[in-house]
């Protein structure tokens, strides 16, 4: 019933897992460099992903399964006419993240969590966006060809989560290579966070939140080494599988303003471009 549900949903007029931005940003709010990307994947069954969700989400599929994704990187956020203060914008990140269709059938990205090295950076994302970043002591460094990443969770909710990973990458992927899991893994445009409770509380509303950026410089990758305990703080099993694995050096990324997510396209926003002007 989930898979048949979750490829009803995904049926959109909008390709949101196209090679490049399926809409153009009207008003940019934020730039960030992603660098030193790994993304680990592995595939859960459809209700041990839906039963993390809001109930206005439901679980995105690929042949009947759902995906849960740990990506590593280095983050540089510049705010729109706002300079880079080095200390406090540039910092190693890990995220755990599943792939929802929303509200208004479009398909995105809903964090189970985000480890960032800076206090400031958390405590604030954590009022604004209103996604779950926790502080932890999290490193991205380079030895020779491979890459290695460590995080080790403090606040809030304490020590024991935690992820070692060494992904070293193999083969690059030319972006007209990618095979249909690549695209439905790595092409993502939307992100989906909980909005400000509206008194009474009936139900959450959404937030959807559009980004551009070029399409992703991707390597098929080895990963060796890997302990982790994110996935099960974050209310899933142990995977039993190696990870799928994939590197990118990184991308420079613009966010849009956040608007809600409604099933009226009257509240939608952005300007839907055509695949000719995608690439211009």
């Amino acid at each position: 019933m989930l898979a048949e549900q979750g490829a009803m949903d995904a049926d959109s007029a909008v390709d949101d897992i196209s090679l490049w931005p399926p809409e153009r940003i009207g008003s940019r709010t934020m730039r960030q460099r992603w660098s030193d990307l790994a993304f680990l994947h592995w595939a859960f069954p459809p209700e041990a992903v839906q039963r993390l969700l809001p109930d206005e989400l439901r679980v995105d599929l690929f042949d009947g399964a759902a995906w849960v994704g740990i990506v590593p990187f280095r983050l540089e956020i510049s705010l729109a006419r706002l300079p880079v203060v080095p200390w406090v914008s540039r910092f190693a990140e890990i995220n755990v993240r599943t792939y929802v269709v929303g509200p208004d059938g479009r398909r995105g990205i809903w964090f189970l969590s985000l480890d960032a090295a800076r206090l400031g950076a958390t405590l604030v994302a954590r009022k604004t966006y209103r996604i779950p970043y926790v502080w932890s002591r999290t490193k991205v460094h380079h030895n020779g060809t491979t890459v290695r990443y460590e995080t080790e969770r403090r606040w809030p909710r304490g020590r024991g989560a935690a992820l070692t990973a060494q992904v070293e990458p193999n083969s690059f992927v030319p972006p007209d290579a990618c095979s249909p899991l690549e695209r439905f893994l790595t092409c993502r445009w939307r992100l989906y966070s909980p909005a400000p409770l509206e008194l009474p509380a009936l139900h959450i509303r959404l937030f959807a939140t559009q980004v551009e950026h070029t399409p992703w410089p991707l390597w098929r990758a080895r990963c060796r080494g890997l302990r982790e305990t994110l996935l099960q703080a974050a209310g899933l099993d142990r995977p039993d599988r190696p990870a799928l694995a994939h590197f990118s050096p990184g991308v420079d990324v613009w966010f849009g303003a956040r608007a809600i997510a409604s099933h009226s396209p009257s509240e939608q926003t952005g300007t839907r471009l055509s695949p000719a002007a995608r690439s211009a």
